[in-house]
């Protein structure tokens, strides 16, 4: 039997929506004609999620790992009921449906990594071996269902899995920057410490080599430290995001009054629009990659300050944004090594 490419034959609340929307979605592990049958090796939380994972229960992994399931056994997916994001997962291909058998690249038993959100995505978690705090990381016994329309990138054979994993999870972020900086930007990166802020630097200063000014801004010592070891900003400095005064006056200083013409947001708090919104000059661009964001709140809040800015939505895939982020990783052996150390253990 096939169902909708899309996934809308697994919704069952609320009828007539899509999966990512939905509520509840089935997570029977049976495949479809045209879907895939994953068995589960990790998923990884968006950092956003996972953040207010960890604020709800605590920095304990039981509490954590009972999270997870209370979501997943109530709605079918990981879908973060207070963040709305999920995340992605690597696994083992275990079926693929007979109509799409002669059209993908993939054969049972090769391992992948989902390249769409796991609040979307039917799964179906039998163990959960691990938390990996520090990682947003979760090893598991499991399944999960593709959708004929769902996008999905091969392990590579070059790095571990968890280091791929760590930069698939965040792959749209320095792709949509090939799209965005131009030479001779200012480019101000919110979050510049953290696994998004730290390709994105690195993908802007490959994009404006010598040219322009990229500028990061970090919570605490331990992120100014991986940004500073990968040696790609003009200048750093450490702030709240979501302390729009503080750190508009910062800026300012830093470009003498220029402000930047891309801002990109990568941390996964809540209330830092002004602050992105605030440090674009007039008629700048401001990406917000942040699940966090709340787009209500950036669209009123530039208005309310009449502040003229292109502002887009994060969105996480982008062609050949896989392979694009990989290769960055893959091109400067020194952001290899801060990904290894600090976010692939």
């Amino acid at each position: 039997m096939k169902g909708c490419k899309f996934g809308s034959h697994r919704v069952i609340e609320p009828k007539g929506v899509l999966p990512q929307p939905a509520w509840k979605i089935d997570n029977t592990m049976e495949p479809r004609d045209n879907e895939i049958l994953l068995d589960v090796i990790r998923l990884n939380i968006d950092s956003a999620s996972f953040h207010q994972l960890v604020e709800e229960v605590g920095k304990d992994e039981e509490k954590v790992a009972a999270k997870v399931l209370s979501i997943v056994n109530d709605r079918g997916k990981m879908h973060n009921p207070v963040t709305g994001s999920g995340g992605m997962l690597i696994a083992k291909v275990a079926a693929i449906g007979s109509e799409l058998k002669d059209k993908r690249d993939i054969k049972e038993g090769d391992k992948i990594a989902t390249l769409i959100s796991l609040s979307l995505t039917p799964l179906k978690i039998n163990k959960i071996k691990k938390v990996h705090l520090d990682q947003d990381q979760i090893d598991i016994e499991g399944q999960a269902i593709i959708f004929e329309s769902g996008v999905y990138a091969k392990l590579p054979d070059d790095m571990t899995e968890t280091l791929a994993l760590s930069i698939l999870d965040v792959a749209g972020a320095p792709a949509q920057v090939t799209r965005l900086a131009r030479k001779g930007d200012i480019i101000f990166i919110i979050g510049a410490g953290g696994k998004s802020g730290l390709l994105c630097t690195a993908m802007a200063r490959d994009i404006i080599g010598s040219d322009g000014k990229i500028i990061g801004l970090v919570h605490s010592e331990r992120s100014k430290t991986a940004a500073e070891k990968l040696g790609m900003s003009d200048a750093l400095f450490a702030a709240s995001a979501t302390d729009a005064l503080t750190v508009y006056n910062e800026l300012h200083r830093l470009t003498d009054g220029k402000m930047a013409d891309l801002v990109i947001n990568c941390v996964n708090v809540p209330d830092t629009e002004m602050t992105s919104i605030l440090a674009a000059r007039d008629r700048g661009t401001v990406y917000f990659f942040s699940m966090a964001t709340g787009f209500t709140k950036a669209a009123l809040g530039a208005e309310g300050i009449g502040h003229d800015v292109d502002m887009i939505i994060g969105n996480g895939y982008c062609k050949n944004h896989a392979e694009i982020s990989l290769n960055i990783i893959r091109k400067y052996p020194v952001l290899r090594e801060i990904f290894e150390k600090k976010f692939s253990k």
